[in-house]
C-alpha cells in the first residue's frame, strides 16, 4: 500500500512579480482614494445620487485594491505545520467582507433613490459632469496601470472592479448629458439603481463561490464523476473510493483518494501508477495538489479504517467529492 502526496511548485510568482506589482497597487489605491473623495464631495454638492453611487462603487474598488495588495503580502507566508495551506484562504475571507459590504451599500442606494423619486432634488450639472469625467479618466488610467499583470489573481480581480467602475462612470456622464438636454431628473435615479443592482448581482456570485469553498464542495469547473472514471481508467484499478475534491481559494484545487488494485495482480509499481495519475489530473483537470493512496484490494473494507464507509455506501462519486 502506498500513500503519496504530490505538489507541483512553479517559479516563485511573488518574487517574479516583485516590487513592481506592489508599487502599482499602491499607486492605484492612492489614485482611487482621491477619485472617491472627489466624487463624494461632488455628489453632495451637485445633488446627484448617480455620482454618489459611482463614488460608492469606486470605494469598493479601493477596498478591492487594498485586499489585493494585502493578498500579495500575505501570500508570501509559506506553509508550515501550523498553517499547512499557508494563508491562501485569506482571499476568500476578504472577498466575503467586500461582497457583503456591496450588498449593504447597494440596498441603501436603492432605498435613497425611491425617497428621491418622491421628493426630487435639483442637480447641478456644472459640478456633476466634470467630476464624473474625472472619475472615468481616473479609472481608465488605473486599468492601464494594472492591466499588464493578468497572471496575478488579485490584480485580475482589481482590474475587473476598475473596468466595471469605468463603465458606470460613463453611464453617469451619459445620464448627466441626457438631463441637460431633457431635464429628466429621473435618469439620475435610474442610473443609481442600475449601478446598485450591478453591485448586488456581482457580489452575489462572489458569495456563492466563497460558500462553495468554505463548504469544501468540488469546484463548479470540475465534474467529479468524470474525475473518478479517469482515475480508475488511468490506473487500471478495480475501484476508486475516498475521493475528495476541494479548493482553498479560487485558483488551487486539491484531491485525495484511494485507488484499489486487483489483489490477484502480483506486480504493479505504485510510484508509476501515482505518476501517471498526477500527470493525467494536471493535464485534464488542472489539479496539481494530490494525496493518492494505492491499495491492494480494498483495505478500507475490513472496517479497521472507517473513514471511507460513507463513500462506499453506493451514493456515488458526487457524494465522495463533496
Amino acid at each position: 500500500m502506498s500513500h503519496h502526496h504530490f505538489h507541483e511548485h512553479g517559479p516563485d510568482n511573488q518574487e517574479k512579480r516583485g516590487y513592481s506589482l506592489k508599487a502599482r497597487f499602491i499607486f492605484t489605491i492612492i489614485f482611487n482614494v482621491i477619485i472617491t473623495v472627489t466624487e463624494y464631495i461632488g455628489g453632495f454638492l451637485s445633488g446627484s445620487l448617480a455620482l454618489l453611487s459611482d463614488a460608492t462603487h469606486n470605494l469598493s474598488d479601493v477596498v478591492s485594491l487594498i485586499f489585493g495588495y494585502v493578498g500579495e503580502k500575505v501570500s508570501e507566508k509559506k506553509a508550515d505545520l501550523e498553517y499547512s495551506f499557508g494563508l491562501r484562504r485569506f482571499e476568500v475571507v476578504t472577498a466575503v467582507v467586500n461582497a457583503v459590504a456591496l450588498w449593504g451599500i447597494g440596498i441603501f442606494i436603492i432605498y435613497e433613490a425611491f425617497l428621491r423619486w418622491r421628493n426630487p432634488v435639483e442637480i447641478n450639472l456644472s459640478i456633476m459632469l466634470p467630476i464624473a469625467a474625472t472619475g472615468l479618466i481616473g479609472n481608465t488610467l488605473s486599468i492601464f496601470v494594472l492591466g499588464r499583470h493578468q497572471k496575478s489573481m488579485n490584480a485580475r480581480a482589481a482590474f475587473l472592479h476598475l473596468l466595471y467602475d469605468a463603465i458606470t462612470s460613463a453611464a453617469v456622464i451619459a445620464a448627466g448629458l441626457a438631463i441637460y438636454f431633457t431635464g429628466a431628473l429621473w435618469l439620475d435615479l435610474f442610473i443609481s439603481i442600475a449601478i446598485s443592482v450591478m453591485m448586488i448581482v456581482s457580489s452575489s456570485s462572489i458569495l456563492s463561490e466563497a460558500l462553495r469553498i468554505f463548504l469544501q464542495m468540488a469546484p463548479r469547473s470540475i465534474d467529479a464523476d468524470r474525475v473518478q472514471r479517469c482515475i480508475q481508467e488511468t490506473a487500471g484499478a478495480d475501484g476508486v473510493h475516498g475521493l475528495h475534491i476541494w479548493s482553498v481559494n479560487s485558483s488551487e484545487i486539491f484531491l485525495s483518494c484511494h485507488v484499489c488494485m486487483d489483489p490477484g495482480r502480483r506486480q504493479y509499481d505504485n510510484n508509476e501508477i501515482i505518476g501517471r495519475l498526477n500527470s493525467m489530473l494536471r493535464q485534464k483537470f488542472g489539479i496539481s495538489h494530490t494525496a493518492i493512496q494505492v491499495e491492494k484490494g480494498n483495505a478500507c473494507a475490513s472496517g479497521i479504517n472507517g473513514c471511507c464507509e460513507m463513500v462506499q455506501s453506493g451514493r456515488g462519486s458526487k457524494a465522495a467529492a463533496s
